[in-house]
């Protein structure tokens, strides 16, 4: 490339007299001068213009195939990013199926175990309410007994006198004798 510049700049300074000088006037330039600077830059700029074109179009060819694999790729990714999604929407509406269902299902077994606990208080209650009516009558008996006792005490102590109380011991062993005589 050092030569065709030096060949070119001693164009450009031959002296007038050696027959061929190049006007780089453009206006005073005629078609002729101008046809061989164009000749001499095809002829010599050819080769480095269709490298510079080669290497430049190489680099835009590697450009385009990393493109296309890093979009290849890219579109790889999204559709992974995709099924995996799908999977945890799948995911997600199981646990939220289940969720649900595992709700309904513990809501059930709540009101079935307060039904139960329910019962068994009602139950508890009648049985205390019965226990309780029991332990009353039977104060009451206690006390109407007592009461009873008493009031023949009471009768007895006022109307006994020691001629009725000999009759009622008498009788009474004549019981106990008749008693034993049938037992016997």
């Amino acid at each position: 490339m050092k030569n065709v510049t030096d060949s070119f700049i001693s164009l450009i300074y031959l002296s007038s007299a050696e027959g061929f000088r190049l006007n780089t006037n453009i206006l005073e330039t005629n078609i002729i001068n101008l046809s061989v600077v164009l000749g001499v830059l095809i002829y010599f700029g050819k080769g480095v213009l269709s490298n510079l074109l080669d290497n430049r179009k190489q680099k835009i060819l590697s450009t385009i195939q990393n493109s296309e694999e890093l979009c290849k790729g890219a579109a790889n990714q999204l559709e992974q990013a995709r099924a995996r999604l799908r999977e945890v929407e799948m995911r997600a509406r199981e646990i939220r199926i289940n969720g649900y269902s595992q709700i309904e299902q513990e809501k059930k077994d709540l009101i079935n175990l307060a039904s139960v606990n329910l019962k068994q208080l009602e139950n508890l209650k009648n049985e205390t309410i019965h226990f309780e009516q029991q332990r009353v009558i039977e104060q009451v008996r206690q006390q109407i007994y007592n009461q009873a006792v008493q009031r023949a005490l009471g009768t007895l102590n006022n109307r006994l006198n020691s001629e009725l109380h000999l009759r009622t011991i008498e009788h009474n062993i004549d019981l106990l004798l008749a008693m034993k005589n049938i037992t016997d």
